[in-house]
């Protein structure tokens, strides 16, 4: 009879499973630049009530919001080979779908993904900027542009530093539903050792331990940060 449980087993397979934490990082990085750009221009739609703009924004959140991570990335996994094949026979191209890896897929569906909920924090931050310094701005002669990325944008970014840095650490986490379309993440390679040797549990338990250390990490990371952040307004103020 085997061990209920495998101590040696779980550690040995420690080496491998840490191979899928590039995959993490990868998916979990693009997707939070992508989404704050999607989300930038998402916010600014809804401030500026851009007539047709803001409808599509607005209906593009709700669905985002509306239906669970894991539907979105199986529907960007089997529905872009569909677009490509419907792109090949009305132009008569021949985009070759299997040379496409699936890590691609993932990283649309999940900057699609951050982009919807990205939106209602960046327009909150951005909203949270006191009105007297872009006034104060206009009053200098800058232009809104000019206004936007000089002195609302750095503000915006600190009074929503702890929202983002939780929408990322979130996002670090959901990167596990990545391996449901065969991308080899940390999830994915600890499914592949455990299914080798059936221990599933062990396996997952490095899983988790993994996520865990690396969500730590990037919380001392922020918490740093802010600290950082507080000492320099402390500074200027003063």
């Amino acid at each position: 009879m085997g061990k209920i449980f495998d101590v040696d087993f779980m550690i040995g397979i420690i080496p491998n499973i840490l191979k899928g934490i590039p995959y993490t990082l990868l998916i979990a990085v693009v997707a939070f630049f992508f989404g704050c750009v999607i989300g930038f221009f998402g916010a600014l739609t809804k401030i500026y009530k851009v007539p047709v703009l803001r409808r599509i924004t607005g209906v593009y959140v709700s669905f985002i919001r509306g239906t669970p991570l894991i539907v979105q990335i199986l529907l960007i996994y089997y529905g872009i080979p569909i677009l490509i094949r419907m792109f090949n026979e009305r132009f008569g191209t021949n985009i070759n779908i299997s040379n496409i890896p699936a890590v691609d897929f993932m990283l649309v569906a999940f900057s699609l993904s951050a982009g919807a909920y990205l939106t209602e924090s960046i327009r909150a931050s951005i909203l949270a900027v006191n009105k007297g310094q872009i006034e104060a701005a206009y009053s200098v002669g800058m232009t809104t542009r000019q206004a936007m990325f000089r002195i609302i944008l750095p503000q915006a970014v600190k009074v929503g530093l702890p929202v983002f840095a939780n929408f990322f650490i979130g996002l670090l986490k959901d990167t596990s539903l990545a391996f449901s379309a065969a991308v080899p993440e940390i999830m994915g390679q600890a499914k592949i050792q455990a299914g080798r040797a059936s221990r599933f549990f062990e396996a997952y338990i490095d899983a988790a331990l993994i996520y865990w250390i690396i969500c730590i990490i990037f919380e001392r990371l922020v918490a740093y940060l802010e600290k950082r952040s507080s000492r320099m307004e402390g500074g200027v103020q003063a």
